[in-house]
């Protein structure tokens, strides 16, 4: 006979008997860290637009020792929607040899229909993802109302055998999970936090008064990080953070020791590059700053590209100002990161 197992909170207390004789309840699962900064990493790629893992593997060495939390593979400033099923359980098996246990390990997840999700989910899962952040579905914009999301989530994550973190991402997707529906879906067993990459604060602290204290709000616009923070932020996962992760580290330090007028200034320093390599020049500029600091970025796959030559010159500026450290502290990696030469083969 076998055995089922059920924990409370995947599956928001319920024992579905139909699934196994036997089940046996165990403790929920409190190993998904959210306090502090994450990073939602590239998918470096060679020339040819094939996945270089050992690339990954290397970047992970990297940060691993950074201060940072945790990671999120295969959201999206990891390319997710330009690559294949294959591709993407190899990137999520890859990282998770590469990621120590103690840090947090969520892949992104998300397809346009609930069924597809689910079963995306479950193929991350048995990849090794402790969890999952969830896109919203928008190529049929008019029908995915706020009701709509609502019965969306929740079916995904009675399924998910891991626990779900919302994801609000407007810029790209043109839908918002309002307030009152993470308030909603905040009261599910297996949803337990929010990722907001706008920069819409008003409705960020509506988002953070609305849902239980034990809900993770987190933060995915690295321009409005200390604000955000103010405003109640459990940590930010931030695609900035790739390339300068101690500076997010140090503006949510400072933060939590109450010095705010530190944080801002470090902010400020923040700012032009997030919007760089974020709305400016896309996941090609971010990884163009990570090559600038040692890491590797590699190609990205059409029709996404590489910025040109002056925008290099422009975020190599940006990198300058944001790392000369206010004080003896480095805001960016340690030099001893892969060297800016490193070049993959093409195979």
């Amino acid at each position: 006979m076998t055995v089922g197992l059920l924990t409370l909170s995947y599956y928001s207390k319920r024992v579905c008997s139909v699934l196994e004789p036997l089940v046996i309840i165990a403790t929920p699962n409190m190993s998904i860290k959210l306090n502090g900064i994450l990073l939602p990493v590239t998918t470096p790629l060679r020339a040819n637009e094939n996945l270089d893992t050992e690339a990954l593997v290397m970047n992970f060495r990297s940060w691993n020792d950074s201060g940072i939390i945790g990671y999120v593979v295969l959201g999206s400033t990891g390319e997710r929607a330009n690559l294949d099923e294959a591709e993407y359980l190899q990137v999520i098996e890859t990282a998770r040899g590469a990621v120590p246990e103690s840090l947090t390990f969520i892949a992104g997840a998300g397809q346009q229909s609930t069924r597809g999700t689910i079963n995306e989910i479950d193929g991350a899962a048995k990849a090794g993802a402790e969890s999952v952040l969830v896109i919203t579905p928008n190529f049929y914009k008019p029908a995915i109302t706020q009701d709509a999301l609502v019965r969306h989530y929740l079916t995904v994550a009675d399924a998910a055998r891991v626990p779900v973190i919302l994801y609000s991402m407007p810029d790209l997707t043109g839908i918002k999970i309002e307030p009152e529906t993470a308030a909603r879906l905040s009261e599910h067993g297996n949803i337990i936090g929010v990722k907001d990459s706008s920069n819409d604060l008003q409705t960020f602290a509506e988002t953070v008064r609305q849902v239980p204290n034990d809900f993770a709000v987190m933060i995915g616009n690295g321009t409005v990080l200390c604000e955000a923070l103010q405003a109640g932020a459990r940590g930010g996962i931030l695609a900035v953070g790739c390339a300068v992760p101690r500076l997010c580290i140090e503006i949510y330090q400072a933060i939590q020791a109450g010095d705010v007028d530190r944080a801002k200034v470090l902010q400020d320093k923040l700012t032009p590059l997030a919007r760089a390599v974020t709305k400016t020049y896309g996941i090609g500029g971010l990884k163009t700053a990570m090559e600038l600091v040692g890491l590797v970025g590699g190609a990205v796959r059409a029709p996404l590209q590489r910025p040109h030559e002056v925008a290099t010159a422009a975020i190599a500026q940006l990198l300058n100002e944001a790392n000369h450290p206010l004080d003896n502290k480095s805001a960016g990696l340690s030099p001893t990161g892969p060297s800016l030469a490193h070049k993959a083969p093409d195979a």
